[in-house]
């Protein structure tokens, strides 16, 4: 899809980036919130990855790799890997399934319940702090928007 004079961001609204399109404006958003989200994970030592698996975990509860894999929207290897860095910090486990005890479900550990909690507070604060400029209207506005735009 093309973009043409009707997305670029008039120059008197736009401060520093006058003649962004829309796209451009987007991008440069979403790096600023991968930023702020890097330095909220920073002291806890976890990747990005791994921390949304511990929130999937913490939300939907105990569930095999395969449909963690679904939900995070990764191949089903990259879980492993995650799960493993996760089992191998103490954080989460394997058990057997008791659905299916020849398959097996992950669920976290105390230790990883805590730091799924820690860090869904760090997220909560950060994101806070990064839309602390739009009031309440804005926030709505922008909440369509995205819902609209994600489909």
């Amino acid at each position: 899809m093309g973009e043409d004079e009707s997305s670029a961001i008039p120059e008197e609204s736009a401060g520093s980036t006058a003649g962004s399109t829309l796209s451009d404006l987007f991008r440069s958003v979403a790096r600023r919130l991968r930023r702020a989200t890097a330095e909220a994970l920073a002291p806890y030592d976890i990747t990005p990855s791994q921390a949304r698996a511990l929130g999937v975990l913490r939300r939907d509860g105990d569930m095999r790799a395969g449909a963690l894999a679904a939900r995070l929207g990764i191949a089903a290897r990259s879980a492993t890997d995650v799960l493993d860095a996760l089992a191998a910090r103490g954080w989460a486990e394997r058990v057997p399934d008791p659905a299916d005890r020849r398959a097996t479900v992950v669920r976290l550990t105390p230790a990883g319940r805590e730091l799924g909690e820690a860090i869904r507070a760090a997220r909560a604060a950060e994101a806070e702090s990064f839309f602390a400029g739009l009031d309440e209207a804005d926030r709505a506005e922008l909440r369509r928007i995205l819902l609209l735009l994600a489909g």
